[in-house]
């Protein structure tokens, strides 16, 4: 912390200094706050830590930013207060300076100092990122160098990640040290074509503290199932993109060097390198026909992985200290009921397809039909040696604007989720699978230039997890300012498995949501009253578990 004080007196003395030759440069920011008041409800399972003891928690985030003649220099506040942001079962107490850094542009060259959030190619090789609602912080602080040139570009870094796990401290670093390496190039083929492609290389070593606990762990297994733990792992990658006018296809290669990696059951450690075989396939094509209203498109992405889990520690588990960023190629969706189901991204091993049809057939009517599919391999499957199937979606809507003033969306969802296996729970034999079938429809209408009432619901049919449920919001919004709904998710026809009894009510439970937003320039300030389902909680394809929620939430996010 002394460190970064320097820092920030060294910063602050060359802002006076720039400011003192009347020098003008650029200052800028933001500021994020969430509160949470919580009511304990038994009957939904909102008991944890938080309810039974501490009744409200504060998160908030404050960025600074000022640049001057190619220089940059950022800083952010993080405060947690009885927070269960980082650990939905427990608390976090502390704050302090989450994020700092120094950055200089010196013609195509790019030096940064402190942290930094970057990623090479789609981020499966390497990506530090925040995604702040979930928890996760996966800054790294040290050196970065980035040169451009023509086309031409070339990124190298190395430091450590965010995140402490002796310690438990978000405010720490790993102990563990990472660099890496990215190069990409653009061109033309045969003057038709446009190429990008690229290659990195990621380097992970491990600290001595870290691989004594490794070592240790390894030591206690049978004999047949030890091995002799390395300090370095290097993952390596190559990929290209070719676009021809409407069609565009993409893939990438990642092999990482073999290391210590849990099992699937997390019963011990094993010794394995891993792979990973991507690709997309792409084509759009609009203003066809006589009329030039019609549009199509159509999108396919196959992902393989094979024990690729790329962390800082192979003690980490779930979400804690990824190095790559390796998402669900699976449907991202946004109704509540239709995401309750997702399909977290198996490391040790996946067969996963999407594909997605959009057609338009005249202006004001859109049809989508959207499948996708995920199996374990051998490796990571049942007790026989086979592969599972794990999720399969089936997704088909159509939008169509009536008039002016009013659109509708309809469609119907089908899941097929293996809840074991995502939700790391002990197989039940009659409950393991969860099988749903659930239409929805979304209506808006203006009421006035200004003001639009919106109203969605949605009925997901299951006999299995927590039996069916019915959701429904209706919205208000008044522009610029105001934005109002209320809503109710009823468990209209409980299920308890070995999973949920004892913990949630046997009974119909209701789970009601009330908001209020409203925006002033740059602010927006949100108040709701919220109960929410244990589940699976996801945000732009990363997922955890979460426990129930019950409470009042307040938001409030700006700018300057």
């Amino acid at each position: 912390m002394k460190k970064v004080l320097i820092l920030i007196s060294s910063i602050g003395m060359g802002l006076t200094s720039f400011a003192q030759s009347n020098e003008r440069g650029e200052f800028s920011g933001n500021f994020m706050s969430n509160a949470q008041f919580y009511d304990r409800d038994a009957k939904i399972g909102a008991t944890t830590e938080v309810y039974n003891k501490y009744k409200s928690s504060a998160d908030a985030w404050l960025f600074l930013n000022y640049n001057l003649k190619g220089y940059s220099f950022s800083l952010r506040y993080d405060m947690f207060n009885n927070s269960p942001l980082l650990n939905p079962q427990g608390v976090y107490n502390k704050q302090g300076i989450g994020f700092w850094q120094a950055s200089k542009d010196i013609g195509g060259l790019n030096l940064t100092v402190g942290y930094f959030y970057d990623q090479f190619a789609t981020g499966m090789i390497f990506r530090a990122y925040e995604e702040r609602m979930l928890g996760l912080d996966y800054a790294i602080q040290g050196l970065r160098v980035k040169y451009d040139y023509k086309n031409l570009a070339v990124k190298a870094f190395a430091g450590q990640q965010k995140g402490n796990i002796f310690s438990g401290d978000r405010f720490e670093m790993s102990p563990s040290a990472i660099k890496g390496f990215n190069a990409e190039y653009r061109y033309k083929l045969f003057n038709v074509l446009n190429v990008m492609s690229g290659a990195s290389t990621v380097n992970r070593a491990l600290d001595q503290a870290t691989m004594n606990t490794v070592a240790s762990q390894i030591n206690s297994q049978t004999l047949e199932t030890r091995f002799i733990p390395k300090y370095n792992t290097y993952s390596f990658n190559a990929y290209s993109k070719v676009s021809y006018k409407d069609f565009s296809i993409y893939g990438e290669y990642l092999y990482k060097t073999k290391e210590a990696i849990t099992n699937q059951d997390a019963s011990l450690l094993t010794n394995h390198d891993g792979n990973i075989i991507y690709g997309t396939l792409n084509y759009s094509k609009a203003n066809l026909g006589k009329k030039k209203q019609f549009s199509f498109g159509a999108n396919l992405q196959y992902k393989r992985i094979e024990n690729f889990s790329f962390r800082t520690s192979p003690n980490e588990q779930l979400n804690n200290g990824l190095i790559a960023y390796i998402p669900s190629i699976t449907r991202q969706n946004t109704y509540r009921l239709l995401a309750r189901y997702n399909a977290v991204t198996q490391f040790l091993g996946e067969n996963a397809y999407q594909g997605e049809l959009i057609v338009t057939p005249k202006k004001g009517t859109t049809f989508t039909f959207n499948v996708s599919n995920v199996n374990s391999l051998k490796s990571n499957g049942d007790s026989l040696g086979n592969a599972k199937h794990l999720f399969s979606e089936y997704y088909a809507e159509v939008q169509h604007k009536f008039s002016k003033k009013l659109k509708a969306k309809f469609g119907v969802q089908s899941i097929f989720y293996d809840q074991s296996r995502f939700e790391q729970k002990v197989a039940d034999s009659t409950y393991a699978d969860v099988k749903t079938m659930t239409p929805f429809l979304e209506i808006t209408y203006k009421l006035s230039k200004k003001t639009s009432l919106r109203v969605e619901a949605q009925y997901l049919k299951t006999q299995q997890d927590l039996g069916s449920f019915a959701n429904a919001i209706v919205e208000l919004n008044h522009a610029p300012h105001w934005s109002f709904s209320v809503g109710d998710m009823v468990n209209i026809e409980p299920h308890r498995s070995s999973f949920s009894q004892g913990i949630i009510s046997e009974e119909i439970l209701h789970y009601y949501s009330g908001y209020i937003g409203y925006t002033e320039g740059a602010s927006v300030f949100t108040l709701a009253y919220i109960k929410q389902v244990q589940g699976m909680n996801c945000t732009g394809g990363i997922c955890r578990i979460e426990p129930a929620f019950s409470g009042v939430r307040f938001t409030l996010s700006t700018s300057f």
